[in-house]
């Protein structure tokens, strides 16, 4: 068993992680190879510790425990998801405390600088639609879970990392061209649950930001034949604003910084049956630009 003590450059953070679990050096080594360097004393954004379970949930099903800068803000889960609960930790870890940033539950893609943002409702089949933009049609990916914005430049900045899958999506997406996925687990709060690797032109791109062009609210919809509406800036500022994590906390400047996003956006709602189709929408949207 190894002993991971680590610095993960994810842009924009760093992350200490340390952790006596087995299989999370397995996660890192799957997600993060070329992203991890020995402590070396520099600044980290956030300091991450995976713990065992205490008493007899050290060696009767066994627990891990997320301790974010000393505190620990969850209930304990089975020591095998080790690596979603690193994923999941630290996308609470971003949403609650990287007040610099406005930071929103979408997806983020982009070419030529001009960036999609898919913001995520529960069963909008958003990740799905994220991995066939990033590995059929090769867009970089920004990011799958958090969209961060930069409110001085307006720009949505990377932040690759793997893209969660779950149920039904993981056999979707594990037929995809270049795909590479990780473990599966069974029995988590969401699911069977997976990630996928990020594709690698997006890891060479990882500094790369981007401008908001297009807003879609994509919505999966099974038997029922693709539909597109534009909608307005208000109709859409009402719908980012229940997937926006810390605009209330950054006052003014969350305000702000959303209605500048919205501003140089064309905004979306569409429906569609399948990946295909998906992808199509997409290309509907985009192709104007």
């Amino acid at each position: 068993m190894a002993f991971v003590d680590t610095l993960v450059e994810i842009a924009p953070f760093t992350v200490r992680l340390r952790s006596p679990l087995p299989g999370l050096d397995l996660h890192l080594e799957t997600f993060y190879r070329g992203a991890t360097h020995a402590p070396d004393g520099r600044f980290h954004d956030f300091d991450i510790e995976l713990l065992p379970g205490r008493g007899l949930r050290r060696w009767w099903r066994p627990q891990v425990r997320f301790v974010l800068d000393g505190h620990e803000h969850f209930l304990p889960l089975p020591a095998e998801q080790a690596g979603p609960v690193f994923e999941w930790g630290l996308n609470w870890a971003i949403a609650s405390q990287a007040l610099g940033y406005l930071v929103m539950h979408a997806a983020v893609l982009a070419r030529n600088g001009r960036a999609i943002m898919l913001p995520g409702f529960p069963g909008a089949g958003k990740s799905t639609l994220c991995a066939s933009l990033a590995l059929i049609e090769g867009w970089q990916l920004l990011s799958d879970e958090l969209a961060i914005l930069e409110p001085d430049s307006g720009l949505l900045l990377p932040h690759p990392r793997p893209i969660s899958l779950k149920n039904a999506s993981i056999e979707v997406v594990r037929a995809f061209p270049g795909a590479r996925l990780g473990p599966v687990y069974s029995d988590t709060r969401k699911g069977t649950v997976t990630h996928a690797a990020v594709p690698e032109a997006s890891l060479a791109q990882a500094r790369q930001s981007a401008r908001c062009q297009w807003i879609l609210f994509p919505r999966f919809v099974a038997g029922q034949p693709a539909a597109i509406e534009e909608i307005e800036r208000a109709e859409a500022f009402k719908l980012i604003a229940e997937q926006s994590f810390n605009r209330e906390r950054m006052g003014g400047t969350g305000f702000d910084a959303m209605m500048a996003l919205l501003g140089g956006a064309r905004c979306f709602v569409a429906s569609y049956p399948s990946t295909a189709d998906g992808l199509a929408v997409v290309r509907e949207i985009c192709s104007e630009a």
